[in-house]
């Protein structure tokens, strides 16, 4: 790596090869790759270079991450730091880098496949249907970290919007509870995605009725996402059509 610098990496979720080009280059580049091994597979940092320093952060805390990175920059060696996903969604990067402030060291974020995208990529659907709903709500059940009170699930879930739940499957009863009592249909579609983009991923699609039961019976209590997917439901006709393709539809490319 050329500057002295840190790169915060969106790693994916999982698949090494759903990392980005830009990403993976960094990596290869970068004299110390510091990543997090809980939820970063090797596969992920295995381009790192042949003397690159490689270092699992999973069992340090804020401080002692801070401290291996500033190790190599005053070295005048550049940094990856690697997480999953896309690091702007509960990434924890904030206070990261408010420590690299305080120290004047420069650094920049390279963004990755979050895995909620990643889930609907392999349940092959949608979150976004012409007429049902053009929104989609990123969000998580109340627990050890509280939610706002503006943005507790049952609110949220009121909107019918569709949603990607993260860092809530210890609690499949709370989740099944709060989107119901927010007014959604028993039969809105579920899909749960386990480790996606891992060798173990599991894929399971239920509706929202048998959300926590289905969740029990299959053991998914970590590391598992759920897409609420309103209007594709087994009772849901799905005729709506996105007028970007229809034959009168006219805009700056195209004629009708």
């Amino acid at each position: 790596m050329h500057d002295s610098k840190v790169y915060f990496i969106g790693a994916g979720p999982g698949d090494p090869e759903l990392i980005t080009v830009k990403g993976q280059r960094l990596i290869a580049e970068a004299d110390l790759v510091l990543y997090a091994g809980s939820l970063v597979p090797q596969a992920v940092v295995a381009g790192a270079g042949k003397n690159a320093r490689v270092v699992d952060s999973a069992p340090l805390n804020l401080e002692e991450t801070h401290a291996v990175m500033m190790e190599t920059l005053a070295s005048g060696g550049g940094v990856a730091r690697v997480h999953t996903g896309d690091p702007s969604l509960y990434g924890a990067i904030r206070e990261q880098m408010a420590l690299l402030d305080r120290d004047g060291i420069t650094y920049s974020v390279i963004p990755g496949v979050t895995a909620g995208f990643a889930a609907a990529a392999a349940a092959c659907r949608s979150f976004t249907i012409p007429e049902v709903t053009q929104t989609l709500i990123f969000t998580r059940l109340a627990g050890r970290t509280p939610v706002p009170e503006a943005e507790n699930l049952r609110a949220l879930a009121a909107h019918g919007a569709a949603m990607c739940i993260y860092l809530s499957a210890g609690d499949p009863e709370g989740l099944q509870h709060e989107l119901e009592k927010g007014g959604l249909s028993p039969q809105t579609a579920i899909a749960m995605a386990y480790r996606v983009g891992w060798p173990e991923e599991r894929l399971i699609l239920t509706e929202l009725g048998a959300l926590a039961q289905t969740a029990r019976e299959n053991e998914l209590t970590r590391q598992t996402v759920f897409l609420v997917l309103p209007g594709q439901g087994k009772l849901d006709a799905g005729e709506a059509r996105s007028l970007l393709y229809d034959a009168g539809f006219e805009h700056g490319y195209r004629k009708p």
